[in-house]
Formats: structure tokens, C-alpha cells, sequence
């Protein structure tokens, strides 16, 4: 560069070592936090799969064991009535 009142030259600024003014390539950040945020949606869309079996499971579980339960009451009151 030349003296301090002259402004930079372009090369200074938009040379192969990067701009004095930007930290970095905008396109390059933008794609990163694409694929970032594609593995977030990924891993969070297999957590919310593996939730979704899981309440079903357990949905199963209780209506059987709601319909069990009530089968039982059932048996011990026809039971009683009979005799």
C-alpha cells in the first residue's frame, strides 16, 4: 500500500489473501451451515420417528393392559353374581 491518506488499491482489498473488510466467503459459510443444518433436520427426523414407535408401543401396552384389567373386573363380578 502507499501512503495512509491514499485508500487502498483493489488488489489489497479483493486480492487472493481475502478482503481487509470480510472475514471470509459468504458462499463458502452458506453452504456449510447447509449441510449443518441438513444433518440437525436429519438426526432430529430420526429422534422424532424413534418417539413416535416408542408412544405407540406404549399406547399398545396400556390399551392391552386397560382391556386385560377390565376383562378381570368383569370375570370377578360375573363370579360373584353366579354364585
Amino acid at each position: 500500500m502507499g501512503s495512509r491518506n491514499e485508500a487502498p488499491s483493489w488488489a489489497d482489498q479483493w486480492g487472493n489473501s481475502g478482503s481487509m473488510y470480510d472475514d471470509g466467503d459468504d458462499e463458502t459459510k452458506g453452504r456449510g451451515s447447509g449441510k449443518k443444518m441438513g444433518n440437525v433436520k436429519a438426526v432430529a427426523s430420526a429422534s422424532l420417528d424413534k418417539a413416535k414407535a416408542a408412544a405407540t408401543v406404549g399406547a399398545q401396552k396400556v390399551k392391552s393392559g386397560t382391556s386385560m384389567g377390565i376383562k378381570w373386573v368383569k370375570t370377578q363380578c360375573q363370579k360373584r353374581t353366579t354364585k
